[in-house]
């Protein structure tokens, strides 16, 4: 091993979403940031497997908290990346007749109260008035998460104080003095770095007490799913979207520009659940990269779930008109990780918090791309 250190104000841990954007404001105002990441790509797991949906807030009836988070960073997400943002389609929210924890009447209360549009559509020719009790017209965006990772890729790689190792992972981590003095593994092969970084971020998301743990910091109280998006394409909707809320229902909406409409199902999509502080799956037993402490990406796994795309559009179905047709193209698995508090009100906050002081170090556990923001309030530079 080198003895020579590498010095930086900022070891940032996690190449997603919120690990390079965290980066990129880092580094515009003139840090000097290490982004570190497992896999051989930046942004593969949970920042492409996900319903592309650009919160405005109507999601979520029962967490008045999250709801407001998505609709105040909505504006500024939508100004930043317009260009891979799909703005022209209609979006609808329903309500079931059958077991939904909220009625017609509750959403419409709820959306007045958050001050967003919504709108009664009494009768429209793609849905199925016989099992939705009521029909809202929304405006609600979807963005491109293949478009949004090909434009972080290039930002991040063309910032001057931005150092990226791929393949690489922490295995030593003490604080010293005023800096965490750091071992780091290339994967590759058996060579290791000495990193002095001033502040830590984890930005893991489901390795995020993994990671605490190897710092000797406090975990966050998780669940974990394997969870699936399947992939359909159908002439009758084209770019049309909708929403059935809520309880255990699903969602069909556009995935950005691909001409694709993404499927979510609550029942349907997620197939393992681990309640474990780190995500344990019975599937890592035959997975030699992929382990509690350092989850892999799923959709390189032959050893996945089989797919419930047939009972997510079996499911969906059931809220369309006879007519309306869906054609499944394809589906991508990843984990995704929550809060246990919110397993009752299904909230998704954000949670950027401060572990330890001098030397600094940030844990950041979000599951909205639109809060990639959050990070600005609470770093000290």
């Amino acid at each position: 091993m080198s003895n020579k250190w590498i010095e930086t104000d900022f070891l940032i841990i996690g190449g997603g979403i919120f690990g390079v954007y965290a980066a990129l404001y880092l580094a515009r105002r003139g840090q000097s940031v290490i982004l570190l990441e497992k896999e051989q790509q930046l942004m593969r797991k949970a920042s492409i497997v996900n319903q592309a949906r650009l919160h405005g807030g109507y999601h979520y009836p029962r967490s008045i908290a999250t709801a407001r988070m998505s609709d105040e960073n909505k504006a500024r997400f939508t100004a930043d990346h317009q260009d891979f943002i799909l703005f022209d389609f209609d979006k609808y929210y329903a309500i079931d007749r059958f077991g939904s924890l909220t009625d017609g009447a509750q959403f419409e209360r709820f959306c007045a109260y958050i001050g967003i549009d919504c709108k009664l559509e009494s009768d429209h020719p793609l849905f199925n008035y016989d099992r939705l009790e009521a029909v809202f017209r929304t405006t609600e965006y979807t963005f491109d998460p293949l478009l949004i990772t090909r434009y972080y890729e290039e930002q991040v790689r063309e910032a001057n104080r931005i150092q990226i190792l791929m393949q690489h992972v922490v295995t030593k981590a003490e604080a010293v003095g005023s800096y965490w003095e750091l071992e780091v593994t290339d994967l590759t092969g058996i060579a290791h770095k000495q990193i002095k970084a001033a502040q830590v971020i984890n930005a893991t998301y489901s390795a995020s007490n993994a990671i605490n743990k190897l710092f000797g910091l406090s975990e966050i109280r998780l669940m974990h799913e394997i969870s699936e998006m399947a992939f359909v394409s159908s002439p009758e909707l084209g770019t049309t979207g909708l929403t059935v809320m809520d309880g255990p229902f699903g969602s069909i909406m556009p995935y950005g520009k691909s001409g694709l409409l993404s499927v979510s199902s609550v029942a349907y999509t997620h197939h393992k659940v681990s309640y474990d502080a780190q995500p344990h799956f019975d599937c890592q037993v035959h997975n030699t990269t992929c382990s509690p402490e350092a989850p892999a990406i799923c959709n390189a796994c032959q050893w996945r779930p089989s797919s419930n795309y047939r009972k997510m559009k079996a499911q969906m179905q059931q809220y369309l008109a006879p007519q309306v047709q869906l054609n499944y193209f394809t589906s991508m698995f990843t984990i995704k990780s929550k809060l246990k508090a919110n397993f009752i009100d299904d909230g998704r906050p954000t949670e950027i918090n401060l572990l330890h002081t001098n030397p600094h170090f940030y844990c950041i556990f979000a599951g909205k791309i639109n809060s990639i923001y959050e990070i600005e309030k609470v770093l000290e530079i």
